[in-house]
């Protein structure tokens, strides 16, 4: 059994294996110091040649960075820093000698770095980015949870848009005609909630515009949630809650990597005690055009007009009650005003632009069909989700959450392709 750099703090004064990858080395040419990687963290382990075997140190001195190792020695804690545990070596035996690693300490483009993604994954940076990303999904999942949502996967593979044709991938399907990929799985999750209640799906979405900002990808991961019974305020109470959720276990969890990322995590921590801020889309609009924006009624924001909207807040900021004009069909149409519906887009602090986009749907068989018409839909396409309101209808509720959108406020990455192993983009497909 070999043990975990994670576990170290526990294993002081004993003798231990660690299997993993040389990180980087320095030698004195009598000491050896070998920063290790195991998946787990990083720990030193301090090699002195003259209490070695001949032949351990002839192998320490051939060890190359991304070399594979495994090494034994006393754990003892760090002589200076606090909280930091390294190995005394007594043995050292290499597993594969790597070759000349292509990524070497020197600045590198993000063409060359894209170009070499499997390799690059395993620098510090983007080791801490992977991890938080394992958080943040860890946190929706048990969030949702402990709010009696169950998981209930939608397909990938889907007939029809949820939200417009223009920004679907077309792939043929057998002798059926034209399948897409799948933008969203509202409309299923949507269909299972007079089952469950609550439920939710997680997976990636497929999106074919042609953006090549540092918020969008072809592919990413999306969490989609609905909800029985609930109407648009319980929806945004649930929305903040999730939120606050995932940056409380980043923070009780993510401290190793925040450390690697240079990551000021004041700010995350100040908006953990104060709600969130509101705006109807009309409000918004006019304080917009008094910090000099020159968005007009009717237009969606952009991420100028998001950062600015959000540059001196504290707390994500919601902008709800859309003009229905620029919102999708199964929206719910606001009760007090009939031009705009029950939606709400929540807009992340520290540039993070839109996190979350939800809406109360609408429940009524023949407000649903009038909209469907309106927008030129084909009531084929969409007599099932149609069977949805007619057989047990109920208010509910959903929105849907973008994983790498939340990784990169989080994590403080500049370029959201750093948020997700393999990045699909307009002009990326390797590797």
């Amino acid at each position: 059994m070999h043990t975990f750099i994670k576990d170290l703090s526990n294993k002081v004064g004993e003798e231990v294996t660690i299997k993993g990858w040389l990180n980087n080395k320095r030698s004195s040419g009598k000491i050896a110091f070998l920063e290790i990687r195991d998946g787990s963290g990083f720990a030193q382990a301090v090699a002195v040649k003259d209490s070695l075997p001949a032949e351990v140190w002839q192998g320490i001195e051939k060890l190359t960075q991304e070399s594979s190792l495994e090494v034994t020695g006393k754990v003892t804690k760090h002589p200076k820093q606090e909280g930091v545990f390294e190995l005394q070596v007594c043995k050292c035996a290499g597993v594969q000698v790597a070759s000349e690693y292509p990524i070497s300490k020197k600045d590198h483009g993000p063409e060359f770095l894209m170009d070499n993604r499997h390799l690059w994954l395993r620098s510090k940076k983007q080791w801490a980015i992977l991890r938080i990303r394992d958080t943040v999904e860890t946190a929706i999942n048990e969030y949702l949870h402990s709010q009696n949502f169950i998981r209930t996967d939608s397909p990938i593979f889907t007939p029809n848009a949820c939200e417009g044709t223009t920004t679907l991938f077309p792939v043929p399907y057998f002798d059926l005609g034209t399948a897409y990929l799948s933008q969203s799985g509202q409309l299923y999750i949507e269909a299972a909630i007079a089952s469950v209640g609550r439920c939710y799906d997680f997976g990636p979405v497929f999106r074919a515009e042609k953006s090549t900002t540092k918020r969008h990808l072809t592919e990413f991961w999306m969490m989609d949630a609905e909800a029985a019974f609930v109407e648009h305020d319980e929806n945004l109470k649930i929305q903040e809650g999730l939120v606050k959720a995932i940056v409380k276990k980043c923070l009780e969890n993510c401290q190793q990597e925040f450390s690697a990322l240079e990551r000021d995590t004041v700010a995350l921590k100040k908006m953990l005690d104060k709600p969130f801020s509101h705006y109807f889309y009309d409000e918004a609009i006019k304080k917009l055009n008094k910090l000099g924006s020159d968005i007009k009624y009717g237009e969606d924001l952009g991420n100028d007009d998001e950062g600015l909207l959000t540059k001196d807040s504290d707390v994500p900021v919601f902008i709800e009650k859309w003009p229905k004009s620029i919102k999708s069909f199964y929206m719910k149409i606001d009760p007090e005003n009939s031009d705009r519906v029950l939606n709400d887009d929540l807009i992340g602090i520290e540039g993070a632009g839109e996190l979350i986009g939800g809406s109360q749907r609408e429940d009524d068989y023949n407000l649903l069909l009038e909209r469907i018409r309106h927008e030129g839909l084909s009531e084929k396409d969409y007599e099932w989700y149609l069977d949805l309101r007619k057989y047990g209808s109920v208010p509910h509720s959903g929105f849907g959450i973008g994983v790498e959108r939340v990784v990169r406020w989080i994590s403080g990455a500049e370029h959201i392709r750093e948020c997700i192993p393999f990045p699909r983009t307009i002009n990326r497909l390797r590797p």
